[in-house]
């Protein structure tokens, strides 16, 4: 079976013949080691020397030279916002209190879909809203640089193609 053995970071890819892409939700872009089937049926490998969050536009690198296009899967998620940037951070510390994987931006907080965690924001004055997005969650403060790898832009503006065999 071939081998992905390197990682190219989106914001350093360049131009490159995308074999297949891999489509993960945030639990499966934490990887090292595992086989892998792409979208377009490719099986390989993952072979990296440690773990390592696979991002939405990275880029696995097989043995020959090919890549392999990792896509974040949507996920359900609940958006969650508040009437000022105080209330925010007030529910982003009962969230991180409770343990729970959070994506946080400017003006929400992403975590996974609970409806027991949407009626405590609400208790708390916020709003929690059901959205299907892929989820980027903070990788903690002793996960090390890469757990805590991620990219908040969305485009896909680089020089390879996306065209699948």
């Amino acid at each position: 079976m071939i081998r992905a053995t390197r990682l190219i970071r989106r914001d350093a890819l360049q131009a490159g013949e995308i074999v297949d892409r891999v489509v993960l939700d945030h639990g499966d872009r934490h990887r090292r080691r595992v086989a892998m089937r792409g979208a377009g049926g490719l099986a390989f490998l993952l072979d990296l020397s440690e773990s390592t969050v696979l991002d939405d536009g990275d880029a696995l690198v097989l043995e020959d030279g090919r890549l392999v296009w990792v896509e974040a899967a949507p996920e359900r998620l609940l958006e969650i916002r508040a009437s000022s940037d105080h209330a925010l951070k007030r529910l982003i510390w009962h969230i991180g209190n409770r343990h729970i994987a959070a994506e946080i931006d400017e003006h929400a907080v992403y975590i996974g879909f609970d409806h027991v965690l949407a009626e405590m924001v609400r208790g708390l004055g916020g709003t929690a809203e059901p959205v299907e997005r892929p989820f980027r969650p903070e990788g903690g403060a002793y996960a090390g640089e890469a757990a805590g790898h991620h990219h908040h832009g969305h485009s896909h503006d680089h020089a390879h193609s996306h065209a699948h065999d």
